[in-house]
């Protein structure tokens, strides 16, 4: 990781990541420079493999093309949906062999070492399920496209999970209106 990370701050990271995504721990194994999480979400089938890489053999310290071909290994010798992997950054290759498989990569930079949602100025944000999301577009016949949109760089939308083509629900505080709810698009 971060030269200047310590293996606390890491941890710290990893559970309010997981706590973002709703993902609750089922096994955690530690390797030599990893460590392997199997987690699950509740009322959804399946575990995913979320691997936090925290040293590599690489002079850039990036996470090469080998730890994501090993990881898609894993997942399907054990029957894993899907994979997360946590690096310090990751090569060109890594990325696009990555994206390829299925894998999800996340920058460990971009995991917030608190929990913005506590912070006033930060509303709830949800991602509504497909079922929800027919009946929304069906109640204001309108297409996915037609709703304001929001990007899935924006740090709520990333640490939600959201991936382009979901619609989030956002849920507002108002002193007028008590709640006020938008969705928007994420692209």
């Amino acid at each position: 990781m971060s030269k200047n990370i310590t293996e606390e701050t890491l941890a710290k990271k990893v559970r309010l990541f997981l706590n973002f995504r709703r993902y609750k721990i089922e096994t955690q194994t530690e390797e030599k420079d990893l460590i392997n999480y199997v987690v699950t979400k509740k009322g959804e089938d399946g575990k995913t493999l979320l691997q936090v890489i925290y040293g590599t053999t690489l002079a850039s310290g990036k996470v090469g093309v080998h730890h994501i071909r090993k990881l898609k290994e894993k997942i399907d010798k054990e029957g894993f949906k899907a994979g997360i992997i946590i690096g310090q950054g990751f090569s060109y290759s890594a990325r696009k062999e990555a994206k390829a498989n299925g894998i999800e990569t996340i920058e460990e930079r971009r995991i917030p070492i608190f929990n913005i949602f506590n912070h006033y100025l930060v509303p709830k944000h949800e991602i509504l399920k497909k079922e929800e999301a027919e009946k929304l577009l069906e109640k204001y016949h309108v297409k996915p496209y037609q709703l304001p949109k929001i990007k899935a760089s924006d740090p709520a939308v990333f640490l939600i999970g959201a991936k382009p083509g979901d619609i989030v629900k956002i849920l507002r505080n108002s002193q007028t209106a008590g709640v006020h709810v938008t969705y928007r698009h994420v692209i």
